[in-house]
């Protein structure tokens, strides 16, 4: 066990908290000072709750001296995705309109973390409505990635990546529709999850049916987060597509023997252009999984006509959560939310419909894939990090990039086929920008995609190459606030 409280992995800090070697109390204040010194570089945490923060502390370490049943999650702090309603907190989802709103009740996945004694500290920054993999808003401004300041965390979900890359906070949550777990999880070298739609139920949504956009969880290392799907996985009738099984499927060990499993390894779907750097970076950790004795064969799915069906679904979910405010507030909204939704508008009810076949195509030539192979690796990103300044890539490998979500599509193509993928860290490039490795799993084998990325994460240990604004070699001292 590491002595530095910030960088302990959650299940270690967890384990601490509830066998009284450290209070809830010495952890919270340790992350309070880590935000306090670090967040003004970076700019993940938009919204801070130190007060309330240590009273939830508090009150974590009196249930756990009265001898109170407590969850996997007590004591350890927690900043929500800013996108993610917060009851009684600001939600402002990065857009200028929502600046000062409380919403009056919390997410689901934000109740269920609460219930499992999680400890909310703030919010961490989105995009625009979430819009786009790259955080910036004219709210709070833009989140820069530690291990290069110049450069994108990525996004939507970069707050959260970058908290947790700098020690911030231990676990964090997200959402992701064409990237935004993955896709920050790899540009900051931690783990970002998209589990099967359902898996993580959601309510008080107008598109209870939609199931291209999930919830999930981000940590530093792969048994955090199957801790933290412990937590926030299990059926809810409110969700029409929840899942049902329960929480208990993921606090299993994550270890597993791969002896003679066939595994699926793609450079670029087939044909996508993808930077050069990223490619040498995976290429470079082939012989990790012959070391685990599974067969690897170079090979990708049919995903034709997925970049319709993810162009298609995502400017109809816009439409619908977001045309109100083109109608009344089109000078307050940026001009790729527009662009999106302007799309959704355009669309005729022959667009849905071939949408919807071609989806079911792929989904079912996936299935035949995954049959014949229980795993494929890909990249996460097509890109390393690129200037914070830029908006998105206009060009990969010489490919002109059209609009802000053309360059993304090594992840939006997995989310059309409706399997869990994972962003697991991979190594560096020569400037010491992170790659991730994407890992796609069979329909609904979310444990099975777990032990794959944990059995790659144990015989690597990239996660635990820190930022170079954070001094290593210093560990971080709880001491009490005066």
């Amino acid at each position: 066990m590491t002595d530095d409280l910030n960088f302990m992995t959650a299940r270690e800090l967890a384990q601490c908290i509830q066998n009284k070697d450290l209070s809830a109390v010495e952890v919270m204040q340790a992350h309070l000072d880590q935000i306090e010194r670090v967040n003004p570089l970076v700019n993940a945490i938009v919204t801070f709750l130190p007060e309330r923060a240590m009273d939830g502390a508090r009150a974590a370490d009196a249930a756990l001296a009265r001898g109170e049943k407590v969850g996997p999650l007590h004591g350890l702090p927690i900043a929500h995705k800013d996108t993610l309603a917060t009851k009684g907190i600001r939600t402002t989802q990065g857009s200028p309109l929502y600046r000062d709103a409380v919403p009056e009740e919390n997410a689901l996945i934000v109740e269920r973390l609460h219930q499992a004694g999680a400890i909310p500290t703030g919010k961490t920054n989105v995009p625009e409505f979430g819009a786009g993999s790259q955080t910036f808003n004219t709210v709070f401004g833009a989140t820069l990635n530690p291990y290069d300041l110049t450069t994108t965390p990525g996004g939507s979900s970069g707050g959260a990546a970058v908290a947790l890359a700098t020690g911030m906070q231990p676990i964090a949550d997200g959402s992701d529709l064409g990237g935004s777990l993955r896709n920050p999880g790899g540009y900051c070298n931690v783990v970002g999850f998209r589990p099967s739609p359902g898996r993580v139920p959601k309510i008080n949504s107008n598109s209870a049916w939609f199931d291209m956009t999930v919830n999930g969880p981000l940590a530093r290392t792969v048994g955090d987060v199957a801790l933290m799907m412990s937590a926030i996985t299990g059926p809810d009738p409110r969700s029409p597509i929840a899942l049902d099984d329960p929480g208990s499927t993921f606090a299993r060990p994550l270890n597993r023997d791969f002896t003679g499993v066939r595994v699926a390894w793609s450079r670029d779907l087939g044909d996508l252009p993808v930077d050069p750097r990223t490619t040498a970076v995976l290429e470079s950790q082939r012989g990790v999984f012959a070391d685990l004795g599974i067969e690897l064969v170079d090979a990708e799915p049919d995903l034709s006509g997925a970049d319709e069906v993810f162009h298609t679904y995502r400017a109809w979910d816009f439409e619908n959560s977001y045309g109100e405010l083109l109608d009344h507030h089109r000078d307050q909204l940026k001009d790729t939310v527009i662009w999106n939704i302007e799309q959704g508008r355009a669309l005729s009810g022959p667009d849905i419909g071939r949408a919807a076949r071609l989806r079911s195509e792929i989904f079912r030539r996936a299935h035949d894939f995954f049959a014949e192979y229980e795993f494929l690796l890909l990249p996460v990103s097509q890109v390393p990090p690129f200037p914070a300044n830029v908006p998105y890539p206009t060009a990969i490998a010489g490919t002109p990039m059209h609009t802000y979500i053309d360059w993304m599509r090594t992840c939006s193509r997995i989310t059309v086929t409706a399997h869990p993928a994972i962003s697991v860290p991979a190594g560096f490039t020569p400037e010491g920008l992170p790659v991730g490795l994407q890992i796609v799993g069979r329909a609904r084998d979310d444990w099975g995609v777990l032990q794959l990325a944990h059995a790659f994460e144990q015989a690597t240990g990239h996660w635990r190459t820190r930022p170079s604004i954070i001094a290593q070699p210093e560990p971080a001292r709880a001491r009490q606030r005066t």
